[in-house]
């Protein structure tokens, strides 16, 4: 079956770090381009960065620029996020996928508090 399984979220302090993978399977990983999304508690969910096939090109939104990284590794077949100088305001349900199939993970929650 075609899937991607995100993990790594957890409950981080204000300007601490934490790193989220993605686990594809059932479709060729390394054809496609990848994207992070995010849905903020009541917000609609929001594009956070996308990454090409071969993981040359990226792009992220104003939001998490500079802050956020976005990276694959196409022997693995994953996608990681890692996340640095987070802020009370990323706090979210994270979310990978693929949009040549149209395929989402379930999420993993990204609690900053103090």
């Amino acid at each position: 079956q075609l899937q991607v399984v995100e993990s790594g979220g957890g409950l981080v302090q204000p300007g601490g770090s934490l790193r989220l993978s993605c686990l594809a399977s059932g479709f060729t990983f390394s054809n496609y381009p990848m994207r992070w999304y995010r849905q903020l508690l009541g917000k609609e969910r929001e594009w956070v960065a996308t990454i090409s096939d071969s993981g040359d090109f990226a792009r992220y939104a104003d939001s998490v620029e500079g802050r956020f990284t976005i990276a694959r590794d196409n022997v693995k077949r994953t996608l990681s996020l890692q996340m640095d100088s987070l802020s009370v305001n990323d706090t979210a349900v994270y979310y990978c996928h693929a949009p040549v199939h149209d395929i989402w993970g379930r999420g993993t929650q990204v609690t900053v508090s103090s």
